[in-house]
């Protein structure tokens, strides 16, 4: 198969895949995964709700047990108060007499497990019956409150002596065997020997005046009654799911004393422990726990709260929950009813799908396959006519009328490019007559520059030295003459008017190097800046004196640097006529000259700063552009620009530092002379 053909199977399997993913991604991804989302946020939504439920379970057991604790301590209360009990109070007869006797038949009546009055010295009065030992357990708040006159009513955990020594019958029902329960945290004990006891005192006066208190006591382990009854409220009429279950139960530390959870048919998981994960949460944390939990064998939507004694300590919890499997099981089920459902749509549309694809990708195909060959050149390939009236029929035809269109197009471009390509080499011979034309300007300009330069100092040297020698060299031959043989007493005189003239005579000759460079050009020798600093003031003294400049001079450069000295004359000229017209109101200009390193090489650099208007930060980026300038009349914008360009054909370099209203500091660097 050709590269051709290959390419356009690729482009022919790519139409129809793209038309499938159209006809499918919204069946087969979009949907499902809307549905996916709608079942997370179902199931999110689901177990929310089973979580609200456990609590508001939670609440109505601890509603119930605040109102057991309540309805204990009115009882209590109620017998202390009564006039039965109060008048066997004052007979005094409490051995064995009738107070004994009333408190045993209220104790059964009223589901005591103990009923005892004790004074506030700790020693029992009267009890239901009588006492394993002679001094029991009585600096409970609950039993100081009622000593203080206030009745009060709390959950205890009464160790194994406390217990024995009010009863060993209530020591003995107390005791249950510890079973190792999966999930739950390690321990060594095999038995739970304590005792969780609901306990209430409510405060007496005895006959004497003291202070005594009515102590009444309810064992909760093994409390079956309880537990019932906190499920019976809880779960009647909850609407659990068949097959889900409601418990309740009662925790000693970590250990089930009373609950209607099941080991197996008819036996309570009394003695078995709580998972690892509740303990610490719920008895080491102090949290209530809301939301899954394993319980014995198996899972339960759960809910636990702390138990906290009369001291506040946290010494057992409250639990209610549901088997969680019934709601996993309808979750389950209604997933699967729609993932049946899910299945059942698609396989009724996708093959409908696929069909009205097909009507779509064939006609596409063709089209296709021609583009492809006119791509590899065949121009007068068409689609030819498409048996659908349909918009992609009207495609085809337009598309075949648009190839008739570009094949004709095709021969027209083929002419215009022949003319183009003509007309090309015309502009880019125009192009390279313009550029010549333009480097010949560019020179004219440069010339231009040096000559507006050289204009003003000739004007002053015609002014500061032409004259003044035309009239010392005609006056002095005239002294000579006149004075004869008397000349030699003025020997001296007239040595310093030769000396005056040869000074004369070198600044005309400097002059004419500077004015004249292509006479001295090429010609380089060692120099110390600080000298053709001193060749350059005589050029422009005309200028400063004009403005009343005062010149300042710092010469501490010890290197020698090597440049072409008419060149760098032309470089320190433009700078300083620049400071000049910078200061046209007169100022201060200053010449430094000192030895500096410039890109770990070894140099001089020589410093113009004048006290004039300074240019902004643009400014500064465009000084040494060709052509720019801020003297409209008076100059070109090349001074600096040639300045530059001098500088770093000798492989210096020129810097600019200034600030508005401050002035400006140009810094000329020159490699030293090796």
């Amino acid at each position: 198969m050709s590269d051709g053909a290959k390419l356009a199977s690729w482009r022919r399997l790519s139409v129809r895949a793209r038309l499938l993913a159209i006809a499918l991604v919204p069946m087969i991804v979009i949907l499902p995964l809307l549905l996916g989302i709608s079942i997370y946020r179902w199931n999110a939504k689901f177990d929310a709700i089973a979580v609200s439920k456990v609590n508001d379970d939670l609440t109505i057991a601890h509603q119930y047990l605040a109102r057991i604790l309540q309805n204990t301590e009115d009882q209590l209360v109620a017998v202390a108060e009564s006039a039965r009990f109060q008048g066997l109070l004052l007979k005094g007869d409490y051995a064995d007499g009738d107070l004994a006797q009333l408190l045993k038949d209220t104790a059964r009546k009223r589901a005591f497990d103990f009923l005892y009055v004790v004074d506030d010295g700790g020693r029992l009065v009267v009890s239901e019956y009588p006492m394993a030992a002679t001094s029991i357990r009585w600096d409970w708040p609950v039993v100081g409150s009622a000593l203080r006159g206030q009745p009060q009513t709390a959950i205890d955990v009464f160790e194994q002596a406390q217990l024995a020594a009010i009863s060993p019958e209530l020591a003995q029902r107390a005791r249950i065997d510890i079973v190792k329960t999966a999930g739950s945290a390690d321990t060594d004990r095999t038995v739970e020997a304590r005792g969780l006891v609901l306990q209430s005192a409510g405060p007496l006066t005895l006959p004497d005046g003291r202070k005594a208190a009515l102590i009444g006591g309810v064992l909760l382990n093994e409390n079956l009654a309880f537990v019932d009854t906190i499920n019976d409220l809880t779960f009647r009429g909850a609407g659990l799911p068949d097959g889900s279950r409601g418990t309740a139960t009662l925790f000693l530390g970590d250990i089930r004393i009373s609950t209607n959870v099941r080991l197996f048919e008819g036996k309570r998981a009394i003695g078995t422990q709580v998972s690892e994960a509740v303990k610490d949460a719920v008895l080491d944390e102090g949290h209530t726990w809301l939301g899954s939990a394993f319980v014995v064998d198996d899972w339960y939507i759960s809910a636990y709260e702390p138990i906290h004694d009369s001291f506040d300590r946290r010494v057992g919890m409250l639990y209610v929950g549901f088997l969680q499997k019934p709601f996993t099981d309808a979750k389950f089920e209604t997933l699967l009813t729609i993932a049946g459902a899910f299945v059942l749509a698609v396989a009724a549309t996708v093959p409908l799908f696929l069909t009205w694809a097909r009507s779509i990708f064939k006609p596409l195909e063709r089209m296709t396959g021609t583009i492809a060959k006119v791509e590899s050149g065949d121009l007068a390939a068409r689609t030819g006519p498409i048996k659908n009236q349909d918009e992609i029929g009207q495609v085809a035809l337009h598309l075949d009328h648009l190839l008739d269109l570009v094949q004709e197009r095709d021969a027209e471009l083929r002419g215009w490019n022949e003319e183009l390509n003509q007309r090309v080499e015309e502009r880019a011979l125009k192009l390279q007559q313009a550029t010549t034309q333009l480097e010949t300007t560019t020179k004219q300009l440069v010339m231009s520059e040096k000559l507006a330069a050289i204009g003003e100092i000739t004007a002053g040297v015609a002014h500061e030295i032409n004259n003044p020698i035309a009239v010392m060299q005609g006056n002095l031959e005239v002294i000579r003459d006149l004075m004869g043989p008397n000349a030699e007493s003025a020997r001296t005189e007239f040595k310093l008017i030769d000396e005056q003239m040869n000074r004369i005579s070198q600044m005309v000759t400097k002059l004419l190097r500077f004015a004249k460079p292509q006479e001295y050009a090429g010609y380089t020798e060692q120099y110390v800046a600080a000298n053709i600093i001193t060749d350059t003031l005589p050029l422009v003294q005309h200028l400063l004196r004009k403005k009343t400049i005062l010149v300042e001079r710092e010469d501490r450069a010890s290197r020698p640097i090597m440049m072409n000295r008419t060149e760098l004359q032309q470089v320190l000229v433009n700078l300083i006529v620049n400071a000049i017209h910078a200061m046209p109101q007169g100022g201060r200009l200053t010449l430094r000259t000192f030895d500096s390193d410039f890109d770990q090489r070894k140099g001089v650099a020589i410093e113009v700063t004048d006290t004039g208007a300074g240019m902004t930060f643009e400014v500064m980026q465009k000084v040494f552009d060709p052509f720019f300038t801020t003297k409209s009349r008076e100059g070109t914008g090349l001074g600096l620009s040639i300045s530059q360009m001098l500088t770093t054909r000798q492989g210096g370099n020129i810097a600019v530092e200034s600030e508005l209203g401050k002035g400006t500091t140009f810094t000329v660097w020159l490699p030293e002379a090796s």
